[in-house]
């Protein structure tokens, strides 16, 4: 079995785990994973996200407004956010970001709650997690005004927009898309991220890696895309595991997991 798993991007909150979340959350740590962080979409998921991480150890929480929702927010969504922030399990402000994907999104809107809540987290000295999808040049904008720590998750940009986060001091997360067989862009941007800059996770319930697509994904599907990796970058899958859990405790300042694990991980 491997260890030292952290799956650095999850939603457990999602209704696809509303008839057996405990029974998978339970499982997790026995199937070596030692931490994961709950990405919060909305108010309501952010919160939900605080109160399964007081039930679980090794969870931690992430509250923030996805921009798919932007302009739905409540008046006060600043303050809610910032009251949640506080708690000790919280870790970051996220997911935030911009999504153009689909017509109909408002953009300006998008933008505005973006930069409203990067500000929070200069505020609050938290790292964030950016959701960024067809939106590049808009999103780097952002980052190179506000100059945030953090991580761009599920990173779907070229290995030259991957030097461009770097050199503004991002982390790089990446997901099962790595294991996928159109993967060569996601692979090729891999290539570029330095080990100490790299962090893998699930956005469980989506992006099941290969052999699982298409089916409901977990933490315990990380090594697959570890070991896509590792081929990339030629060592092994344990190394690739060890070296993100390390990477992910750095990102959200979580302490090491104690006793033997840790040293695997250390």
């Amino acid at each position: 079995m491997f260890t030292q798993v952290f799956d650095t991007h999850s939603h457990y909150t999602d209704t696809a785990f509303d008839s057996d979340r405990d029974a998978v959350l339970q499982r997790l740590p026995e199937q070596g994973i030692v931490h994961a962080v709950l990405a919060g979409t909305t108010i309501e998921d952010s919160a939900q996200g605080i109160r399964l991480a007081e039930q679980y150890e090794y969870l931690y929480a992430a509250v923030g407004i996805h921009p798919e929702t932007a302009g739905a927010q409540p008046a006060d969504y600043l303050a809610q956010l910032e009251q949640m922030a506080k708690h000790p399990k919280a870790v970051a402000i996220g997911e935030i970001g911009l999504d153009y994907h689909y017509d109909g999104y408002d953009r300006d809107a998008q933008i505005h709650l973006f930069r409203e809540q990067l500000d929070l987290a200069k505020q609050l000295d938290l790292p964030v997690i950016i959701h960024a999808r067809d939106c590049t040049e808009d999103y780097l904008q952002q980052l190179r005004e506000f100059r945030p720590r953090g991580v761009v998750h599920c990173f779907s940009g070229s290995a030259e927009t991957a030097r461009e986060v770097l050199a503004l001091g991002m982390y790089i997360g990446f997901t099962g898309v790595l294991t996928f067989k159109n993967a060569k862009k996601a692979l090729k941007a891999l290539a570029v991220v330095p080990e100490d800059r790299l962090v893998l996770e699930t956005d469980c319930p989506y992006m099941a890696p290969i052999p699982y697509r298409g089916k409901r994904c977990d933490s315990t599907m990380i090594p697959y895309t570890a070991q896509a990796a590792a081929l990339v970058r030629g060592t092994d899958t344990q190394t690739i595991l060890s070296q993100t859990c390390r990477n992910g405790e750095a990102l959200f300042g979580i302490p090491a997991v104690s006793g033997k694990e840790a040293s695997a991980c250390r």
